[in-house]
């Protein structure tokens, strides 16, 4: 199941870009999936992670997800999936509030995507300079906003021994970046 929802990202990512970069989109996802699947986490966690952005970024639609890889992938993509036709504000509101009142899992595939997306940040900043947050739909101080907020909720809810040592490394990375 993970080989197929690789593949199935890669086809939906085709001829997408990451920003400031000419890299392939679909290396985002993959090393997504690779950390969870790192962390020993499920089958249908580590193909949400190939999958989290297909919803937001490409033709497909969450019932697609759901028909290829069943319910609980669908619902893992779903809950990390933004409405576009919200503001960014809003929309990033909506993921402060999943991340700190959702179940562990979703928490997970968030995290590790915010750590994938500002880890690429970093070296973006450190190669190109502040010229990359003209690319971005906000500034470095909502996006700081956002990343402290998804640090300040992302244990909630969760017992030591249920966090992954990617949180820490992602409130690193925050730490970093936004001073």
């Amino acid at each position: 199941m993970k080989e197929k929802a690789k593949e199935f990202a890669t086809h939906a990512h085709k001829g997408q870009k990451r920003k400031n970069s000419d890299a392939d989109y679909i290396t985002h996802p993959i090393r997504v999936a690779q950390r969870l699947e790192s962390e020993g986490f499920s089958d249908e966690l580590v193909c949400a992670g190939y999958l989290h952005d297909v919803v937001e970024d490409t033709i497909y639609e969450i019932e697609d997800i759901e028909k290829h890889f069943g319910k609980k992938v669908a619902q893992l993509v779903a809950a990390h999936t933004e409405d576009k036709s919200k503001s960014w504000k809003e929309r990033k509101q909506h993921t402060i509030d999943v991340i700190k009142n959702g179940v562990k899992e979703v928490k997970y595939l968030i995290v590790a995507d915010k750590l994938d997306n500002l880890l690429g940040l970093e070296k973006d900043l450190n190669t190109l300079g502040s010229v990359v947050w003209n690319n971005f739909n906000a500034g470095i101080a909502d996006q700081k906003w956002y990343n402290e907020s998804i640090v300040r909720y992302m244990r909630t809810g969760l017992s030591s021994e249920e966090i992954p040592n990617y949180f820490n490394e992602y409130e690193q990375a925050v730490s970093r970046v936004f001073g």
